[in-house]
């Protein structure tokens, strides 16, 4: 069974048809999306021109069988807790809105779907083969 948790610029690049996260979609039997990867999207459709229809698109994702959305919960914020003073020890900051999606990988034992390599600092994160260790 192949869980993936789709970053924010995944969710772009796949509205724009990039074939390798069309793939990896396809092949899913679960989607996750990020609590916190929505509030991404959102901010940026506020920026954009197209909110009421980038809304209408993310909203028809969203109610498909296999995407489930992602709430914060005290397992995900003590994973969170690990992975940020993991981060802090090696040198390695990375922006605190993808700690929160990291801990959201590994506490569903998704694959994540990103094309941030800053990503691959975190231990334990199962990343998709766009990304390089």
């Amino acid at each position: 069974m192949r869980r993936i948790l789709l970053d924010t610029n995944a969710y772009v690049r796949f509205l724009r048809g990039d074939e390798k996260v069309l793939e990896y979609l396809a092949e899913a039997d679960s989607v996750y999306m990020s609590v916190f990867v929505l509030g991404e999207l959102y901010a940026g459709f506020k920026a954009g021109g197209k909110e009421k229809e980038n809304r209408q698109i993310l909203d028809r994702f969203l109610l498909k069988s296999t995407v489930t959305v992602l709430e914060a919960t005290i397992e995900t914020a003590d994973i969170f807790g690990f992975i940020k003073a993991s981060l802090r020890k090696s040198g390695n900051p990375i922006p605190i809105n993808d700690v929160w999606i990291a801990a959201h990988a590994l506490e569903t034992g998704s694959i994540l779907v990103t094309y941030d390599d800053h990503f691959a600092a975190i231990p334990g994160l199962r990343l998709w083969p766009e990304i390089s260790h």
